[in-house]
């Protein structure tokens, strides 16, 4: 088998409950998505987010899932929509209900050269090309924000980013190691209370994939971020998160992949 297809099986498995055994002791994922509601309405009343108030409420009952949009919306059976299955201990939600999930700033070429390079502080920049299809960062390009420019948004240290639009839209991914400024080309996804790592090999599944390469759109293809915010995700028990991103880290490392 190729390392590709390797890596794809694993973490398919992953992402289906198939890699790790589920626990029973584990605090149920329902809780988990009950606690990150709890920290987001902290946020809000801190005026650090808005509230969404067309956010999508999803929950499982008489094994079937629901989806609620807002406090005051109509319950609409989802089961037809979801492209997976998982245990019964997952939950499944929206990928905007447990990220903060937005896009970065553009700077055209002139703007960079003149304002932005040879500066010695400041956050770095990370454009598309910065990205690399190894997971990896570039952070050393010659490009640094300063700090007190409050227009362009900062992806924090543990953000993952996701390249959206052009030729590398859906392939290149990575976790940030630091603070950083990026472009408008990348996604980044800042989680409410789920396992960044979890998240960010969701992202490079064959599941997430193929919710991808169904949205894309546009002559150089790519998704917008409206439509990535709507995308599901399968949530563990916030336990076992841990151990599949243990288990996937072990498997990468054990067979070179």
């Amino acid at each position: 088998m190729k390392a590709e297809d390797l890596k794809n099986s694993i973490l398919q498995m992953a992402m289906e409950g198939k890699l790790v055994p589920q626990d029973p002791n584990d605090e149920p994922a329902s809780v988990l998505l009950e606690r990150i509601q709890k920290e987001k309405e902290q946020l809000i009343k801190e005026k650090k987010i808005k509230r969404n108030n067309k956010e999508s409420f999803i929950f499982r009952k008489n094994n079937h899932f629901y989806e609620k949009i807002g406090k005051n919306g109509e319950l609409n059976c989802i089961d037809e929509e979801i492209p997976f299955e998982i245990p019964e201990s997952w939950e499944i939600s929206k990928l905007s209900y447990v990220n903060n999930i937005f896009n970065g700033n553009s700077i055209n070429k002139k703007e960079k050269e003149s304002k932005f390079m040879g500066l010695s502080e400041g956050y770095n920049y990370i454009a598309t090309k910065d990205v690399m299809f190894n997971h990896s960062i570039n952070y050393d390009n010659g490009v640094k924000i300063p700090k007190n420019l409050e227009k362009f948004k900062i992806a924090v240290d543990g953000s993952v980013l996701l390249c959206i639009e052009g030729g590398s839209a859906g392939r290149k991914i990575a976790i940030t190691k630091k603070d950083v400024c990026f472009g408008n080309k990348l996604c980044c996804f800042t989680s409410y209370g789920i396992n960044n790592e979890f998240l960010y090999y969701y992202l490079q599944s064959p599941i997430f994939k193929k919710i991808f390469k169904s949205k894309k759109t546009g002559i150089i293809g790519g998704v917008g971020i409206g439509k990535i915010k709507n995308f599901y995700i399968p949530i563990p028990p916030l336990q076992e998160q841990k151990r599949i991103v243990k288990k996937i880290d072990d498997l990468f490392v054990n067979l070179n992949i």
